[in-house]
């Protein structure tokens, strides 16, 4: 029993330390930096809460605070809806089915900054081309405006995350036993009652793991921001990362970005663990 526990800690205690080092530590660390006047390399004050008063302030992060909610929401709704949907799609009797999950999760592979500047290519020139040939508006000065470059920014995130939340979901189809699929098509159910009553409730623990993946990533963008639209024009497509980095390396203020980032720690914990406590209890209710 004695060498069974010593095993364990033996395999154990590296992973925390390097846990502690790189994620604990370094935690508790910004959080006391953000009450000084840290500047990356000391500080000499203990300020108290002047940067979080000076927060209440900031128009450009409550901005950037409000477009991040907005991208969040929306990105999560959409990513589930596809991704369930390519699931749905390559688990049934297409002969293509293995192909289409290898194309569909191929964008997943891709780093977020080229894929940025692929579809900032995309959105640029390639349809201000094709407005030009069909003399379509609308499809002219993408990425030049907060509302096209808010719908890029959502088409850019479905399309790179879409196929990994497939995957997600098809573990779970595939472990739905097919007698029950039998026996609701011996009763007669309809597509949507099969859905409703048995897809969707026996997968509910899926959902619990896609809506926190999605949730958080969709809040922690920023390659995808940077390359795509650098947070223009005139920041009103900078998100809440983005905006950190800058104010902390850009505007060099250290201790006020840290002070934003234990801000969006704590709303990014907050709605991440109020999702998988709400979607944890519903699974049981299902």
């Amino acid at each position: 029993m004695k060498n069974k526990e010593l095993s364990f800690w033996l395999f154990i205690t590296p992973v925390i330390l390097s846990l502690s080092l790189v994620v604990i530590l370094p935690v508790f660390m910004g959080f006391f930096y953000s009450f000084t006047d840290w500047n990356g390399l000391g500080f000499n004050n203990f300020i108290g809460l002047t940067h979080y008063r000076r927060l209440l302030e900031d128009s450009q992060f409550r901005q950037s605070l409000w477009f991040t909610f907005r991208f969040a929401f929306v990105s999560v709704i959409v990513l589930n809806v596809m991704g369930l949907s390519l699931a749905v799609l390559v688990t049934s009797k297409l002969k293509s089915r293995n192909l289409l999950r290898t194309v569909f999760f191929m964008p997943n592979l891709i780093g977020g900054l080229i894929l940025g500047f692929i579809w900032q290519f995309i959105f640029i020139r390639v349809f201000a081309a094709l407005g030009n040939f069909t003399g379509i508006d609308g499809l002219m000065g993408w990425l030049s405006t907060p509302t096209t470059g808010f719908w890029g920014l959502v088409i850019l995130m479905v399309w790179q995350q879409a196929g990994y939340i497939m995957i997600i979901y098809i573990a779970y189809l595939q472990g739905i036993p097919k007698e029950l699929i039998e026996s609701a098509n011996i009763d007669g159910a309809t597509p949507f009652q099969k859905f409703r009553f048995i897809i969707f409730p026996l997968i509910a623990p899926g959902f619990t793991v896609s809506m926190f993946l999605t949730l958080s990533s969709s809040f922690k963008i920023y390659d995808q921001n940077l390359s795509l639209t650098g947070g223009g024009p005139f920041n009103s497509t900078q998100m809440v990362a983005m905006n950190i980095v800058d104010t902390a390396f850009s505007s060099n203020q250290m201790a006020y970005g840290q002070s934003k980032a234990v801000v969006f720690f704590f709303i990014v914990a907050l709605f991440s663990l109020t999702q998988v406590y709400y979607n944890k209890k519903r699974e049981v209710d299902l």
